[in-house]
């Protein structure tokens, strides 16, 4: 069976895990885990070497351009405290960490051990996006969990970079230092740049299937670019998801939006399969191939870091926790974050396609290789299948569980998002203003008043308008932090589909093509 065969398979056992998961309210990358696991007990599959400055381009990139563009940068700026210290504080604790118990107990050179603790050490935002959908819980926590798993990719690569170009020289010499020093402003400016040209580039494509494969075309280049330049290429990537999202310009086609949100959502899917097949294939090669009183050793050392990571990351969110709290006390502040929703974020720390990217981006000669990649794959598999499929009890344990409350806070959210379209045609007049003000009720009415073209006109005109009212309050919602992410794609979905919905046939058209 050869790899294109192979890949079908475990994606027609993919869309079958995604039922399964969706009945037991489990996060689907945990099942793909368990299968990509499985993949090393089938015998015929092949084993498919990827090059490794591939992986990083190919996986991270698309996954992390689409989780920026959903996260608002208000509130990157609401919580930016914790934001810091998960991102920042969390990933270099972790990595140095792992370092020191890959130095001191699988005798990896220091700066080999550093990479291995920069691989493991960020929780991954698909991973907590797909665990967190299926739950309601506070949303302060929620925002930080998804804020978190966003940037910390950018601090744990530059650790990597940085500690694999040490390792490769032997020293870390002035030339990488500099490096190290502009990766992080250099890349969000060029982020920054990048996005302002694409959106000039954008109109021009605006609304078009060339439109959404000039999304992956920028995606791949800016990494690719950045990676030349030695300029963090993860800042890059979400310097421009984040300036993109906050561009008038993108919420001017809804069928767009509508396409792209569709779009984005399989290939993330696609990659999330390719890369947990591949982790299957890399597990049964390095089972087959070690010997077996070494074999011994590494599964020890995997098991070691998996608990490492675990641990460590308690100390880090519940410490945070506390500190915060007793200043937030001080202050006089009335929303303080509990110890419940610190073990919350303790247990949310899965690993998932950052760190197989990481793993695989290892180049062949890398010092153990095969060591580092178990104990890299051990510690997805953990976390996403033992955190991932108790996440959900764990919630409902601690009290947090906020479902209940989600339909009457959405229905109150529909109730003000519908406000904002009325008062902004409530004092029109006429019988085509009445129709929007009924909801809509009689559209098939006017629509099929092919007579009157003036009549059908003004009628799109006040609902284009009323519609236009509802997304900028929408807009207003996510900025003030009363809607999360989920439930603003929702809602943001259903005013597109609400636009498109009065488009006339011959626009439509235009569109599509």
């Amino acid at each position: 069976m050869n790899f294109f065969e192979t890949l079908l398979v475990l994606l027609l056992v993919a869309v079958l895990l995604l039922q399964v998961a969706r009945r037991l309210s489990v996060p689907y990358p945990s099942m793909l885990a368990m299968a990509g696991t499985a993949v090393a007990l089938v015998p015929g599959v092949p084993y498919i070497a990827l090059d490794p400055e591939i992986a990083l381009a190919l996986f991270i990139a698309p996954a992390l351009l689409d989780a920026a563009f959903d996260f608002p940068l208000g509130t990157a700026r609401r919580y930016w405290v914790p934001l810091v210290v998960f991102a920042v504080g969390g990933v270099v604790v972790t990595a140095l960490t792992v370092a020191v118990a890959g130095w001191a107990y699988a005798g990896l050179p220091f700066a080999a051990a550093l990479v291995l603790g920069a691989v493991v050490a960020p929780p991954d935002a698909a991973a907590a996006t797909a665990v967190l959908s299926g739950m309601s819980i506070p949303r302060n926590t929620d925002a930080v969990l998804r804020g978190e798993s966003l940037f910390n990719d950018a601090a744990a690569l530059l650790i990597f970079s940085a500690a694999l170009a040490v390792q490769t020289t032997g020293n870390i010499g002035t030339t990488v230092g500099l490096q190290f020093v502009i990766a992080a402003p250099g890349g969000i400016l060029l982020g920054i740049a990048t996005a302002f040209l694409f959106r000039r580039l954008g109109k021009a494509v605006a609304g078009t299937l060339g439109g959404n494969l000039l999304q992956f075309v920028q995606c791949f280049l800016l990494w690719i670019v950045a990676e030349h330049l030695h300029l963090s290429a993860v800042l890059a990537i979400v310097a421009f998801a984040m300036t993109i999202a906050r561009s008038p310009d993108v919420r001017s086609s809804a069928r767009m939006r509508v396409q792209s949100y569709a779009v984005w959502s399989v290939v993330v899917f696609v990659l999330n399969v390719m890369a947990f097949l591949l982790m299957g294939m890399q597990v049964r090669d390095i089972l087959g191939t070690m010997p077996h009183g070494h074999l011994g050793d590494a599964v020890r050392f995997a098991a070691l870091t998996v608990v490492i990571v675990i641990v460590t990351r308690f100390v880090v969110c519940i410490g945070f926790n506390r500190i915060h709290a007793i200043v937030m006390r001080r202050r006089g502040e009335t929303d303080i974050p509990s110890t419940k929703q610190a073990i919350l974020s303790s247990w949310c720390g899965m690993r998932g396609l950052v760190t197989l990217a990481t793993a695989f981006a290892l180049p062949a000669d890398f010092p153990q290789r095969d060591v580092v990649l178990l104990a890299a794959f051990a510690v997805v598999l953990a976390t996403l299948v033992f955190q991932g499929l108790t996440l959900a009890p764990l919630i409902v344990r601690l009290g947090l569980d906020r479902r209940d409350d989600g339909p009457r806070e959405l229905a109150a959210l529909r109730t003000e998002i519908a406000r904002a379209g009325y008062v902004v045609i409530k004092d029109e007049t006429g019988p085509e203003a009445e129709l929007i003000r009924s909801k809509f009720v009689m559209e098939k009415q006017a629509l099929s008043d092919t007579d009157n073209k003036g009549a059908m006109r003004a009628y799109r005109a006040l609902a284009l308008t009323a519609i236009g009212a509802q997304r900028d309050r929408l807009e207003q919602l996510r900025i003030e932090n009363r809607v999360t992410v989920d439930e603003y794609n929702l809602l943001l979905e259903e005013i597109d589909w609400r636009e498109l919905a009065i488009l006339p046939l011959e626009e439509r058209r235009i569109e599509e093509i």
